[in-house]
């Protein structure tokens, strides 16, 4: 049976006929099955439950569930065509992720993210990232720099023009790509299974205009510093280039509620 579009508020899905899990890893692997494309990448090397879960996090944390919204066993195990027992395992993760929470007469509500939330994710990224600092100036080769300016180089534009939800995702790309220079590969899957959220914050930070153009100068800046192997200068922007970015998340953060507040009355 073919694809058809299915949507609401919080969560585009693609709909294909409902099998339960043994059914979808079985027909999946013997490719009898089109599995919905939101599910499909992993299918066959994770169990339903982590592909959910998953796909849940990345859905909650860019914010294409908002904060507030129920998530309703049924009909989210509708909408993802797998049965509610791997829907239900994966909402309990993202409980102790934090990212929803169980609520008297509401069942199942996505999480806001609190001040607190912010605070500590900066923190482990701020102490993890300073880490390899002295590994990407000792590691850097001339391609590396020249890969760097070509993506700030396409980032440029983006800055000029405005467009945030362009930059916001190369911006977090930059990073990435910086400090997987340091080849610290530990540290590194610590500081990516983090990158959702950060993602999330920078791109409130950078919807800001005023710390947009100055964060995308501080870039250009780090790059320069690599380049002249100047580490202490190099870890000295670094520390400044997250604190300010989550200052500004803050501040953001802060706004919101407000706005929030004020529509509430």
């Amino acid at each position: 049976e073919p694809f058809s579009s299915v949507s609401n508020p919080t969560l585009t899905i693609r709909r294909t006929p409902y099998y339960n899990e043994k059914e979808i890893q079985r027909k999946y692997r013997g490719g009898g099955l089109m599995v919905p494309m939101s599910l499909a990448p992993s299918m066959e090397s994770k169990p339903i439950r982590e592909v959910a879960y998953e796909t849940l996090k990345n859905a909650i944390v860019t914010g294409e569930i908002p904060a507030g919204s129920r998530i309703v066993e049924t009909e989210y195990a509708e909408r993802m065509h797998i049965s509610r027992t791997p829907l239900r395992e994966a909402l309990r993760k993202l409980e102790r992720d934090g990212l929803v929470e169980y609520v008297v007469r509401r069942g199942v509500v996505v999480r806001a993210f609190t001040i607190a939330d912010v605070e500590e994710i900066y923190t482990i990224r701020n102490a993890l990232e300073m880490l390899t600092l002295p590994a990407i100036v000792r590691n850097a080769t001339a391609e590396d720099i020249r890969s760097l300016r070509a993506l700030l180089q396409e980032m440029d534009a983006f800055d000029e023009a405005g467009d945030i939800e362009a930059l916001s995702p190369r911006a977090r790309a930059f990073h990435t790509q910086l400090t997987r220079l340091s080849k610290m590969n530990r540290i590194l899957r610590v500081i990516e299974s983090q990158d959702q959220y950060i993602t999330r914050f920078s791109a409130l930070s950078i919807a800001r205009e005023t710390r947009r153009h100055a964060a995308h100068r501080e870039h250009h800046q780090l790059v320069d510093l690599v380049e002249q192997r100047d580490l202490e200068s190099f870890e000295k922007l670094m520390r400044k280039h997250i604190e300010r970015s989550k200052e500004t998340c803050l501040l953001a953060l802060e706004e919101s509620k407000l706005k929030h507040n004020e529509a509430q009355k």
